[in-house]
């Protein structure tokens, strides 16, 4: 394992999903039964281990192990194509727009906007029998009650990573870090934010001190104006190469994943001159999860690939290649233990939202940041 850089986090994974999944039903009606060995639709035309063709893979960028591609591949004798997108809403455009992929990875709110629109293919148990080896809190969701449309993929956080030999070891462990230009005038470089509408202005938001899922036009674009009037110290909006321009000296400060600021820190010559903090004001919990589009072009394909990742060494390769916290109970014997530790173990205080579907005001979201950017 790369060597561990030393975090500041407060994080209680269990206790925060819980409390994110006892609202209301983020789907706005998907039915609340939880399937169990269900046999509709879907995958339901396909048999254990079938293939039907090479997989179009629609993912984030670096969130795969090449490695399980290439023994997929070699297995079952397709090729898996992979693409890459920066945010849930340039995936989304790209469904909408009629381009076909075989199997996409959206994260939590996402998975309830396509289960509205009726994009995704439902999942049966006798074709996706790993579905059975995830953790019983990633089964009680509140976007997919049951799992009837996704599977957990990854879960993390969303907060900042910080370079203490420029910026100090005296910072306060705020989203200010980012917004604020007096504080951030001085840091080398400056600042990475992530070019994602629903992270970048949620973290604007809870700056603010509201919810990052706050439907309030005035306060959103309160929150548009604190990212504008900081994009003089704000280096890039990235979500692809933050935690590398972090980690070699490019800016003092970077918005990340919780996972890729972990490979980030330890492949820095210097990893002990950095920290992941979840600003006190709140902070993102987030959970990917795989999906099959309804008019996929070879759904047996991509049901397959989805149940041999659920696969319990398969779900510890991928965890232990990307160190994101896995969701699969199966797996977490085979993954490294310093991975289960850093997402096992808690602070009290933490103050995670998960991301929720707000209907028709999502769009207000990319238009706002559009805005914020110039």
């Amino acid at each position: 394992m790369r060597r561990m850089a030393r975090f500041v986090v407060t994080l209680s994974v269990l206790a925060l999903i819980v409390t994110a999944c006892g609202g209301d039903d983020a789907t706005g009606g998907v039915d609340d039964t939880v399937i169990d060995g269900g046999d509709g639709g879907g995958s339901a035309e396909c048999t254990l281990d079938q293939v039907d063709g090479d997989l179009n893979f629609y993912n984030w960028t670096e969130y795969m192990d090449p490695g399980l591609i290439t023994a997929f591949e070699t297995e079952y004798g397709v090729d898996i194509v992979e693409s890459f997108y920066e945010s849930n809403e340039a995936m989304l455009a790209q469904l909408q727009a009629g381009v076909n992929y075989d199997l996409i990875v959206p994260s939590d709110y996402m998975v309830g906007i396509m289960i509205q629109e009726s994009l995704l293919a439902p999942i049966s148990r006798t074709v996706v029998p790993n579905m059975a080896n995830l953790g019983e809190r990633f089964t009680t969701l509140p976007y997919d009650t049951g799992n009837q449309y996704s599977a957990p993929y990854q879960y993390g956080t969303t907060g900042i990573g910080v370079n203490t030999a420029l910026v100090g070891e005296d910072f306060p462990r705020s989203w200010g870090l980012l917004f604020d230009p007096a504080l951030t005038a001085d840091f080398p470089g400056g600042v990475s934010v992530l070019n994602d509408p629903r992270e970048t202005m949620g973290a604007a938001l809870e700056y603010l001190g509201y919810s990052l899922n706050d439907t309030d036009l005035g306060h959103l674009q309160e929150a548009a104006d604190v990212i504008s009037a900081a994009k003089g110290t704000i280096a890039a909006f990235d979500s692809d190469q933050n935690d590398e321009a972090l980690a070699n000296g490019e800016v003092s400060v970077a918005h990340g994943y919780s996972g890729a600021m972990i490979v980030g820190f330890g492949d820095a010559a210097n990893p002990d001159d950095f920290v992941y903090i979840l600003p006190e004001e709140g902070a993102t919990l987030w959970i990917d999860n795989m999906v099959v589009p309804e008019n996929a072009d070879h759904p047996c394909s991509a049901f397959t690939f989805m149940n041999y990742l659920l696969d319990a060494q398969n779900g510890a390769a991928l965890t232990n290649f990307n160190y994101y916290g896995s969701p699969n109970a199966a797996a977490l014997e085979f993954v490294e233990p310093e991975v289960v530790e850093f997402y096992a173990s808690a602070e009290e205080g933490a103050k995670l939202e998960v991301i929720q579907d707000t209907g028709d005001y999502e769009i207000n979201f990319t238009d706002y940041l559009a805005i914020a950017k110039g």
